[in-house]
């Protein structure tokens, strides 16, 4: 299979997945295994193209970074105030993924797991749904330093490759009074320090591997990667207007025993 097509399919899968409840590490190693690109090199390639992805958060909300740059009196969600709730949601998978790092790569990367944090995180999105009827803070600005730390804690649970990020972040804003339209739209903020800080680590450690060939193919995925993440953000975004995270869950729960069943060791 030629290698610009391989990079179009993942750059694909990770733009879409990346900021829906669904996890994107889980389709990108269930969509590796199947095109057959997997081991160091495949790692190192679909951090990167994670990247792609974060560009398109900050080109969405460039006004809302922008304001962290200055405290401005009609934001709270801005200056030090806005910077300091990015930092207490980020500290708390930051610093526990650090300390599991290896584990996470050497026993966690597997179909099997990921089987399984689909199926859980889908448990636990059909029950935050059910017993999560009302919500108190529905603007960005109106989010507490608690519920910014709050979420951060429940981020933690995204280090489980296939529970997914977006998933654990928004199920913890809801939890924590938050409406899911800011909960989700926090969640696509918040996901850039963490995967920057995520990406640099891993490219950092294993930038030796790629070699000048590397580039153009990392590109294309980059690129790709970009346009779909645009896309998810803004469908996504228009989806929760009209319906729950429920369709989420249930597309887990089918996908989790086909992935096991199929593909797991």
């Amino acid at each position: 299979m030629a290698e610009w097509f391989v990079a179009v399919i993942l750059g694909i899968v990770e733009g879409l997945s990346e900021f829906l409840p669904i996890s994107s590490t889980g389709h990108l190693i269930i969509v590796g295994y199947l095109l057959g690109f997997t081991g160091l090199k495949a790692e190192i390639f679909e951090v990167v193209i994670q990247l792609g992805a974060i560009l398109a958060v900050v080109q969405l909300y460039r006004h809302r970074f922008a304001g962290l740059l200055r405290h401005d009196p009609k934001h709270a969600f801005s200056g030090i105030r806005g910077l300091c709730m990015l930092a207490l949601t980020c500290f708390p998978a930051s610093l526990l993924g650090l300390l599991t790092h290896e584990y996470i790569k050497t026993s966690l990367f597997g179909p099997s797991t990921v089987a399984l944090a689909l199926a859980v995180g889908a448990i636990m999105i059909l029950i935050v749904e059910h017993f999560v009827k009302s919500s108190k803070t529905h603007r960005v600005d109106h989010l507490s330093l608690m519920q910014a730390l709050g979420i951060g804690c429940f981020q933690c649970l995204a280090l489980w490759p296939g529970f997914s990020r977006s998933a654990a972040t928004i199920m913890g804003g809801m939890i924590l009074g938050a409406s899911r339209s800011v909960a989700a739209e926090y969640s696509f903020i918040a996901a850039v320090p963490i995967m920057i800080m995520a990406t640099t680590f891993d490219m950092v450690q294993n930038y030796h591997l790629l070699t000048r060939n590397d580039l153009l193919f990392i590109g294309i995925g980059f690129l790709v990667s970009y346009a779909a993440a645009l896309f998810a953000i803004k469908s996504f975004l228009y989806i929760l207007r009209k319906t729950t995270l429920k369709p989420f869950a249930w597309y887990r729960l089918a996908v989790a025993p086909l992935i096991y069943f199929f593909w797991a060791d």
